[in-house]
Order: C-alpha cells, then sequence, then structure tokens
C-alpha cells in the first residue's frame, strides 16, 4: 500500500509540471478515477494547488494593519484603568497608532452622519487609506483642527470638489459657521476613547450627567436614599463654568493623571486654535416671509431621518440642570469629558468636607458608624429618620449633576453657612470663579428645594416607637420624625408645556390644538401622542406624584388633540370629538353612517388603519411609583461587570475559592440558610451581654431564631432561599 502511494506522488509531480491545473491532472492519469484508489489522490492534488494557488495579500492595504477588533481593544483599556485606577497615565501613544480605533471611531462617525451603522466589511479602501493619512498626519504632528479646505479624508457624503470652486464660494467657506469637519471629528471620536475609560475609573461617585450609566434618575434614587435626614440645603449653579475655562487650568487638571505629550499637545491645540464664526449684523437680518406651500421633502438613501414629533416634544421637557451641553474650542464631544475633568477637584474636596463636618452622636440612632456611612435606623421603616436637635448626629452630604451641585446639611444653619463661605474661596481660588450668597442660597427643606424639575420636601410623621428599656421593660411612646418626599413639579410641567404651545393660562391652563398633526391620519396622530405620554411615565417614575403628573399631562395632551380634530373634521367642539372617538379617541371621527362601511368591516379587509387609543385617560391606569430601594455602593452595571471580571482574573481570587471549596465544599441550601440565620443571631449577641438572668438569655435568642426566619423569609427574592428552607 505505501509502496504504491509512493509511487503515484513520484509519477504525478515528476510527469506533470506544477502549473497544471486541477483538471489537467484529473486528464492526464489515466487509472484517476478508480473509486478504490481515487480518494488520497484528489486530497493531495487540492492541498497542492490550495497551497500554490494562495493569494498573497498586499502590503500595501490598510486592512493588514486591523490585528484585533477596535471594540476589543477599547475594551482592554477599560480593564486595564479600572484595574489600576491611581495609576498614572504615560504611553498613551501605543493606543493613538492603534489602526483598529481609527476605523471604529469612523464607523461611530459615519453613524453620526450616516443615520446608519456601517460593518467594517463595507469601509471601502480608499477610506482606508485616507484614514490611515489621518492617523499618520495626528503622529507626525501635521494635523491641524478646523481645516475647511484641505482633508486627508472626507465625508461619505460630501461630493464637494473644492479646487474647482470659484473664489466667492471659497470666501463664504472661510468667513462662515461651518459644521466640525468630519476628520476633526474621527480625532475626537479616538481621543475620547483613550481618555474616556482613564477617568472614568478615577472620577468620584458623587458626580453625575455626561458619564455613562449615571442619569438624571440616578441622581432622584441618590437623593431619596441618601438626603432624608437633612434639614439645610445649599444648591449651585456653576453651569457658567461649563461655557469655558481658561486653557492652562484645563491642561493642569488632564495632567494631574495624563502625562503623555502627544496626547496633551492635542487637546491644547484643539482649545487654543480659534473657532471661525460668522456675526450677523442687525440690519442684515432677513425680513420674515410669508411661508408658501412646500412640496414634501423625500430623503436620500443616505439622508439620517428627521426626529419624530414625540421626541422634540420631549425633549423640550429637559430640566434646567440637563439643558446646558460645554462645547469648547474644537474638543466637541471632548468637551463635556474636559469638564467634568476640571470639576472632578470640587468633588474630591467636598468628599473632604464630608469627613471634616462628620460628627457622631451615641444618642443617635442613624450615621453613629465611624465612617458615617451605615444609615441603619428603624429597619422595619427604613424612610423614617428622626428629626435634628443638638444631640443629633451632624452630617452632610453632595450630589454633581452637570454644573448643578446639591449639598445637604445636617445640623445648625451655621454649620451650612461655614461651608458656603468655604466653597465660594474654593471656586474663587480653583476656577476664577466669583461667587456670592444669591448664588448658593441656603434653603430649609420646608420650603421645598427644586433639582432636576423636581420638588424635595418633607413630611412630618408622627410614628409608634416600641423599644426595650433597662429590666426588659417594653416602652411604647409616639415618636416624631420626617419622611423625605421627591415629587414632580407641577408648575415646571406647566411651564414646559406653554413652551412647546399646547395650552396657555396658568391658574386653570387650556389646551390648545396641536396643528403640526394637522395632515397626519388619526392613527399615526394617536401612535406619536402615546409614545410621549409613555416617555413621560418613564421619565417621572421616581415622584411620588407620579399618577397625578402623569394623569395632568394625559389631560393636557388628549384636550389638544380633541381640540385638532374638531378643527380638523369641523365638529366645532371638543364634546363632539368625544361623543364620535370615544373618551379615548380610538373610534374613527371622519367616518359618517350611511356614507361608508363600517370602520371593523375596512379594518378587517385591510383598507383601515388600527387606531390605538390614548394611554393613561384614568388615573387608575398610570402605573405607581418606583420605591426600589437604592443599594449601597451602586454603580452602574458596566462599571460591576469590569470589576467583577477583575476580581475573578485575580489569581488570588481563583486560589481562595479553591482553598474555600476544599476546606468546606460544596455548601447545599440548607447549610447556607442556616449561615444566614447564624450571622443574624450573631449580630444580636451585643443585646444579649446586657442580660445577666439565663432565662432573660433563652427569651432574647428565640426571639432574634424568630426575627432571623422573618428575615429570611422577605428577603427571599433577594438571596434565592424559599421561605420552607428558612423555617428548616
Amino acid at each position: 500500500m505505501h509502496r504504491r502511494l509512493t509511487s503515484f506522488s513520484h509519477h504525478l509531480f515528476t510527469k506533470y509540471s506544477y502549473s497544471l491545473c486541477n483538471s489537467a491532472i484529473l486528464q492526464a492519469e489515466p487509472h484517476f478515477s478508480k473509486p478504490r484508489n481515487n480518494g488520497f489522490k484528489l486530497f493531495r492534488v487540492f492541498m497542492y494547488t490550495s497551497t500554490h494557488n494562495r493569494r498573497v495579500l498586499d502590503p500595501d492595504d490598510p486592512s493588514t494593519l486591523m490585528k484585533e477588533d477596535g471594540v476589543a481593544v477599547s475594551s482592554q483599556m477599560w480593564i486595564e484603568n479600572f484595574r489600576d485606577p491611581e495609576k498614572t497615565a504615560t504611553n498613551l501613544v501605543s493606543y493613538l497608532r492603534r489602526f483598529e480605533l481609527w476605523v471604529l471611531a469612523y464607523q461611530k462617525v459615519c453613524a453620526d452622519e450616516m443615520g446608519a451603522y456601517m460593518p467594517r466589511s463595507a469601509v471601502q479602501r480608499s477610506a482606508l487609506e485616507d484614514l490611515l493619512a489621518l492617523r499618520n498626519a495626528v503622529l507626525d504632528s501635521r494635523f491641524k483642527w478646523g481645516a475647511r479646505l484641505e482633508f486627508f479624508i472626507k465625508s461619505p457624503k460630501d461630493k464637494t470638489e473644492y479646487e474647482s470652486l470659484s473664489k466667492r464660494k471659497i470666501r463664504a467657506i472661510l468667513t462662515t459657521t461651518q459644521p466640525s469637519a468630519f476628520q476633526d471629528r474621527i480625532v475626537q471620536e479616538v481621543l475620547f476613547m483613550i481618555l474616556e475609560p482613564i477617568y472614568e475609573a478615577r472620577f468620584s461617585q458623587k458626580s453625575f450627567a455626561f458619564r455613562p450609566g449615571r442619569t438624571a434618575h440616578t441622581v432622584l434614587r441618590v437623593v431619596r436614599r441618601s438626603f432624608a435626614g437633612y434639614l439645610w440645603y445649599i444648591k449651585g449653579d456653576l453651569s457658567t463654568v461649563l461655557d469655558g475655562m481658561k486653557v492652562g487650568m484645563v491642561i493642569s487638571a488632564l495632567m494631574r493623571d495624563v502625562r503623555d505629550k502627544m496626547v496633551i499637545d492635542l487637546v491644547k491645540s484643539a482649545l487654543v486654535t480659534p473657532v471661525i464664526t460668522s456675526q450677523v449684523d442687525e440690519g442684515e437680518k432677513k425680513k420674515k416671509v410669508k411661508r408658501k406651500y412646500q412640496k414634501k421633502k423625500i430623503l436620500a438613501d443616505d439622508e439620517p431621518k428627521p426626529d419624530p414629533f414625540w421626541l422634540e416634544s420631549f425633549f423640550g421637557f429637559a430640566p434646567e440642570e440637563a439643558e446646558k451641553v460645554p462645547t469648547w474650542g474644537h474638543c466637541g464631544i471632548l468637551s463635556p469629558l474636559l469638564a467634568n475633568v476640571c470639576l472632578d477637584e470640587l468633588d474630591r474636596w467636598m468628599e473632604g468636607k464630608i469627613k471634616e463636618f462628620y460628627r457622631p452622636s451615641k444618642t443617635d440612632v442613624i450615621w453613629n458608624a465611624p465612617d458615617g456611612e451605615i444609615e441603619q435606623g428603624n429597619t422595619s421603616w427604613p424612610e423614617f429618620v428622626p428629626t435634628s436637635g443638638p444631640d443629633k448626629t451632624r452630617k452632610i452630604d453632595y450630589v454633581r449633576f452637570g454644573g448643578h451641585i446639591l449639598i445637604g446639611v445636617r445640623g445648625p444653619r451655621a454649620d451650612a453657612a461655614t461651608l458656603r463661605k468655604q466653597l465660594i474661596e474654593f471656586c474663587d481660588q480653583k476656577y476664577m470663579l466669583k461667587l456670592d450668597n444669591e448664588c448658593l442660597p441656603i434653603e430649609h427643606i420646608t420650603k421645598g428645594i427644586m433639582f432636576l424639575d423636581h420638588v424635595l420636601c418633607r413630611r412630618v410623621v408622627y410614628p409608634t416607637l416600641r423599644y426595650t428599656a433597662t429590666g426588659g421593660k417594653i416602652i411604647s411612646e409616639k415618636g416624631v420624625g420626617t419622611l423625605l418626599s421627591v415629587t414632580a413639579s407641577l408648575k415646571q410641567c406647566i411651564k414646559q408645556f406653554r413652551k412647546l404651545n399646547y395650552l396657555k393660562g396658568d391658574r386653570d391652563p387650556d389646551p390648545q390644538p396641536c396643528f403640526r398633526m394637522f395632515h397626519a391620519t388619526q392613527a399615526h396622530t394617536n401612535a406619536q401622542m402615546n409614545k410621549f405620554l409613555s416617555t413621560m411615565v418613564e421619565w417621572y417614575r421616581f415622584a411620588d406624584n407620579r399618577k397625578k403628573i402623569v394623569n395632568f399631562c394625559s389631560y393636557i395632551i388628549r384636550g389638544s388633540l380633541a381640540k385638532l380634530y374638531a378643527a380638523k373634521y369641523k365638529l366645532r367642539s371638543r364634546a363632539k370629538v368625544y361623543k364620535i372617538g370615544a373618551r379615548n379617541l380610538s373610534r374613527p371621527i371622519k367616518e359618517k353612517k350611511g356614507q361608508s362601511p363600517e370602520y371593523h368591516n375596512l379594518l378587517r379587509m385591510g383598507l383601515a388603519e388600527s387606531i390605538d387609543g390614548l394611554q393613561y385617560t384614568r388615573m387608575s391606569l398610570v402605573p405607581e411609583t418606583d420605591y426600589t430601594p437604592f443599594p449601597t455602593g451602586w454603580r452602574p452595571e458596566h462599571e460591576k461587570a469590569l470589576l467583577e471580571y477583575i476580581k475573578l482574573d485575580d489569581p488570588k481570587t481563583l486560589e481562595e475559592q479553591r482553598q474555600c471549596l476544599s476546606e468546606q465544599g460544596l455548601v447545599s441550601p440548607q447549610d447556607y440558610t442556616s449561615m444566614l440565620v447564624w450571622n443574624y443571631k450573631r449580630s444580636a449577641l451585643p443585646k444579649l451581654e446586657q442580660y445577666s438572668t439565663t432565662e432573660k438569655r433563652e427569651e432574647m435568642l428565640l426571639e432574634s431564631n424568630d426575627k432571623s426566619v422573618d428575615h429570611l423569609a422577605g428577603d427571599e427574592k433577594d438571596n434565592g432561599i424559599s421561605y420552607h428552607a428558612a423555617q428548616l
């Protein structure tokens, strides 16, 4: 057998040339198609031809520089920075050289430009070559921000031939306001992908806005959980910092953690390079021309669709704290990150003041831990907080949303005044920002503090407190406490609706017809308004008056649509619209009896659109307020995943798990339940030391056993333990 295979291979490779193709080899070999021995011969022939005819990679092809996926490179940067957050970033040029990040930045900018994501396989070779030229220009310090005529790479939508432009058009391009160049946005994206993981690992947990996973809802949940016991509040507006800072301050704040000359020079040149803007004189302003009829615009294939009507309306409800987004020079999307870098010094300073002002009291039931983080009051009523007084714990807390800060003070007003004075001095020295007492007012909780269009106020409650006194006597007495209430501002909601021309009047608001939807069908109009209402319901998710505020929004929108349909179909009044279209406007209003088939028949035949009725027309249909407890030490999901990955990747963690399994073995549910019960009992042992007799010790043990079982039964969803397992 081996001899026959050897003779065949020698016969094949000596008799015929290597340049013969498979068909020539099959024709030249007379016994090649025998069923017994043709398998191995075909294998050898195909192996030879596949290796011989393999396509040689073009060394000039930029795609050969992409060794990994851009997302994988970016993920590795996040992992490295969260593994060692205090490490100073020095060698960032190595990431600037990674062509994968440039391709990923090109995809992101194209998605914003074209309105659709472009996969890496769809990027043309010419675009990759231009992108490589842009990267080399940045590395060789030949790149200039704000170019208007000479580009290394242009947008796929830009078909302009700049070489053949007239002098008048060139002068107009050089002197008028132009959007940020396509290549500038690519460089901004690359710098953003490099700098964001560095600072996200270092930023304070007290700062929100312009950060992934930290939204206005997060701030409201933090305030609801941590600001329950504060009587005095300092609300500050530092949004003037977002308008612009001196270049030296920004660079010095950036160089605290980044020591790479090329990256620093790129950011500095983006801040220093002037932005050309055209100023229109008042005399040259065009007169308002009467609007003429315009044909319906047809979008091109690569043109992004405009925002729908419901989304534009909801953007009008943006709170005052979230309206301003910083734009510094040619930094673009880097500006919010740089603003957080500069304001991070304020966050660190406030964290030091929180520790400085903390004065625990032994007689207080909350905040009496050494670090001041354990907030344990009445376990059956976690939101209950005793009122303040001279023998109570003094403490402050702080959150920042963009350029707006909120400070809560528990203690005398003199502490709040002292802190305000120190804050004014700090902002003057650090940011050259002149503040006064009017910019940082001190308000009592009873007046209501407006923050993110929600009012923070308190409700005084008088619960019955039961506790065990000396000697084992159970005492019941009336206590005084407060509950923090986070309610949506109805006044602010009316103001936003008036801005969008949905209503007029303050005391008795009257809905106005929404004429922008005049030419849309009833089904489309109702669908748009239902989406708008759904976003409103989500926005007021954590407000105590969620039902009331959403029902008011539904009333305004429903009245606006009723007036619109009354004007469109000439019904003269809202009452007639409701009579024909029902309360939720789900019936077709234009249908008339005897002139057209029934709506249900048309719907069944597919000749009419299904009309969805308006949502939340009654208060009972509005969902309840979300009172989900906010955990201590909360982090966004991506940060928790990163920290968990780093912990599992640590060899010490793996060794600890192996040692635990070798010593204790696998833990059964019953063992886990008994372990939790024992831990709960052990927390009650200090109370047992107050009792001397054996009978009282046994009574206390039985009581703690019952409480531990009840505690486990209440937390069965979190711990995955059933109530029956807890009873065992």
